[in-house]
């Protein structure tokens, strides 16, 4: 590992320093997405819950408002309701309302003095199993009203965790002595526009406040007692709250997170029902039910934002904390978590500096998106499963900062060399192949380099006649398609285009750097390119033929030219009989010749032998071989018979003997494997010296 690796890797480690140092401090923006994303969670899943609850909501609704006048109604109407609900066997009649102050409306307060509806109410509450709200003032002055319940604690003593009440408004006396219960109705103790926890107690002074639907729940069951249990480690927190036989789990500070779902619409009926003469109709619906009374008209005031993104009443969300106690659903974050998530992020972090340091910016993004990945699935299943709260958000920003921040001082820094080999050599390299280049600069020997290589040319026949058919602007379409179309090939099996000739090609394997198996990648080539050709033909355009030659061996491979101007190519013996062999293709009857080396080479490919040829310029034969397909074609059972009759053939022009029935049985192999082969072996009649031993053969 350089220098610059190096550099990378302190940079990459103080940068996971850093956010993990953020992240313990825990900023209130890290907060906010925390919960952010817990909302998101339970919008995508929120509770399920079994039908039939025995929970209700008297709605005073905007249609009840119209019925029986502006809010607030006269404590004689909220009698009613009290005594109507009693009637119908509610289970508990829990009112989500404020009666802090004396009734204006009633009659006693006149100067005609009449029926005290305060009183009315009043007894009206004592008669049945009622309970009364406070909420947090910061108006009003600490309540000296005592809970009505009584209140039992194991463990280590919890008061001290529990939210402070601090000011509160509060029933008046005389309604507050007439229930059998009081419970606090604010939703949270940070006056956070979602409701998102809910404190199921509240220190007040010396003594303990249950939440409104701990209360509630209390009063239904008929429970006298709240039975707190503190942390065993003697932490002075609170592990859970026990109403009779129903144990609620809570954080450390005595608060539950609310999980929401979408409450039926059976679950409301508005007020102006039950204060209707037939209300008696509603027995079904109320008896054995905790009935929450509670507005939803927008004018009252009580519209609360909820986890599920959606406007809800205030009471609705009381009757949400109820269902979870019925069913025991609950949503946990426990002390630890938070720990987990640094250390996970930590941990996660290190890998993405790796990955970015050691593979390099593409591949450290595959591996950050998979991490980040794995971080959303654990903490989605662990909200689905378990219902325990992981927070991703914070690895996933984290995660996307770590890698920009690398991907930044990679390019800036480690990237230099890089970027300076693409500026030398990007105009004559074949890109996939620069990339490794890149990687190691060693592997580029710059100034000529004996290598052993595989070298292919490929020529369009009749490009003469061609041109002489077709305008220049069209002649340079045609040959542009077509060298996209041969190029793609070439490249896609790692070859290096040396360069376009006119109407040919020039391309080698095995350098600049290594490359497996490269003859048979040329016979690959070569073959695709044979495909894309019929391809290109098949479009209607003039048809195009064209033969390749491809050698392999020894050649000198670097920069050619001077200083001012080179290109990267390749020179020797291998290439000039690569393009000689090209040059007999027409002679041959075949498209596609290769080298005795090559096919020794590409040993799997589907070859046939086509005798030893004379090449211009160059002292002695040629043994050559054309190129049928590939190693699925080898496999065939058509091509070893074909093999077979080709031998025969061969065997009997060698020797001067009768070659009619093998070159028979030739033609009819052929008509099973490749159609361009009739072409051939009636070529092989007009080459018989070819096929005939010759001293002089290249060896």
């Amino acid at each position: 590992m350089g220098r610059r690796e190096w550099l990378a890797l302190l940079f990459g480690l103080a940068a996971v320093a850093g956010l993990t140092l953020l992240r313990a401090a825990d900023p209130y923006p890290l907060q906010v997405a925390r919960e952010t994303t817990f909302d998101l969670f339970q919008q995508l899943r929120p509770r399920e819950a079994p039908a039939g609850l025995p929970i209700r909501i008297i709605d005073i609704d905007e249609a009840s408002l119209a019925d029986h006048g502006q809010w607030p109604w006269p404590r004689s109407t909220m009698a009613d309701i009290a005594n109507r609900l009693t009637e119908l066997g509610a289970a508990a009649v829990v009112f989500d309302l404020l009666f802090s102050e004396p009734d204006r409306l009633s009659p006693s307060r006149s100067a005609w003095s009449g029926d005290d509806y305060d009183a009315l109410f009043a007894a009206a509450l004592s008669s049945g199993p009622s309970v009364l709200s406070l909420a947090q003032s910061s108006r009003a002055e600490e309540t000296a009203l005592a809970p009505k319940s009584g209140l039992a604690m194991t463990g280590e003593e919890p008061l001290g965790a529990l939210p402070q009440l601090g000011g509160a408004a509060e029933p008046i006396a005389v309604l507050a002595e007439a229930a059998q219960g009081l419970g606090v109705a604010s939703l949270d103790r940070d006056g956070a526009g979602v409701a998102r926890r809910l404190p199921m107690l509240w220190r007040n002074g010396a003594s303990v406040l249950p939440a409104l639907s701990a209360e509630a729940l209390r009063v239904a069951l008929g429970v006298s007692t709240l039975v707190v249990i503190g942390d065993s480690a003697g932490a002075g927190t609170v592990e859970q709250l026990r109403i009779g036989d129903i144990a609620v789990p809570t954080g450390p500070s005595g608060d539950i997170w609310l999980y929401y779902r979408h409450l039926p619409p059976e679950i409301y009926v508005p007020a102006r029902d039950l204060l209707s003469d037939a209300y008696q109709n509603l027995a079904p619906q109320i008896a054995g039910h905790i009935v929450l009374v509670g507005a939803s008209a927008s004018g009252l005031l009580d519209i609360r934002a909820s986890a599920l993104g959606v406007a809800i009443p205030g009471v609705s969300i009381h009757a949400q904390a109820l269902e979870q106690m019925l069913t025991g659903v609950f949503l946990d974050r426990a002390d630890w978590v938070g720990g987990l998530e640094i250390v996970v992020f930590a941990l996660a972090g290190l890998l993405i500096v790796l990955a970015v340091v050691f593979t390099g910016p593409v591949i450290g993004l595959l591996i950050s998106l998979v991490v980040g990945a794995l971080l959303l699935a654990s903490s989605w299943w662990a909200f689905v499963q378990p219902r325990l709260l992981i927070d991703p958000s914070f690895a996933l920003l984290g995660a996307l900062l770590l890698y920009a921040a690398m991907a930044f001082f990679r390019f800036a820094v480690t990237d230099a060399d890089r970027r300076r080999i693409r500026r030398a050599f990007a105009h004559y390299v074949e890109p996939s192949l620069l990339s490794r280049i890149e990687t190691d600069a060693r592997l580029l020997k710059l100034g000529g380099d004996l290598r052993d290589l595989t070298v292919m040319f490929s020529d369009v026949r009749n490009f003469s006649a061609l041109a002489e058919r077709t305008t220049p602007a069209g002649l340079v379409s045609i040959l542009n398609r077509l060298f996209a179309a041969l190029g793609a090939a070439i490249v896609e099996q790692q070859g290096t285009i040396d360069k376009f000739m006119g109407d040919a090609v020039m391309a080698f394997w095995n350098a600049p750097v290594d490359v497996d198996r490269h003859a048979e990648r040329a016979c690959l080539a070569a073959l695709s390119m044979r495909e894309a050709l019929e391809r290109l033909n098949a479009t209607g355009n003039e048809p195009i033929t064209i033969g390749i030659g491809i050698a392999t061996g020894p050649a000198l491979v670097g920069n050619m030219g001077f200083e001012r101007r080179f290109d990267y190519s390749c020179v020797g013996d291998t290439v000039n009989v690569a393009s000689r062999i090209e040059g007999v293709c027409r002679m041959v009857g075949y498209d596609i010749l290769v080298t005795e080396e090559t096919a020794s080479a590409a040993s799997d490919m589907a070859f046939l032998p086509a005798g030893s040829v004379e090449l211009k310029g160059m002292s002695g034969r040629e043994p050559i071989h054309v190129l049928v397909g590939n190693a699925g074609l080898r496999a065939n059972p058509a091509f070893a018979a074909l093999a077979s009759a080709h031998a025969r053939l061969l065997a009997a022009l060698a020797s001067g003997q009768d070659h009619s029935a093998a070159l028979d049985a030739c033609r009819r192999a052929a008509l099973d494997i490749d159609a361009r082969l009739g072409a051939f072996y009636d070529a092989c009649l007009l080459r018989r010296e070819d096929f005939v031993a010759d001293p002089r053969v290249r060896t």
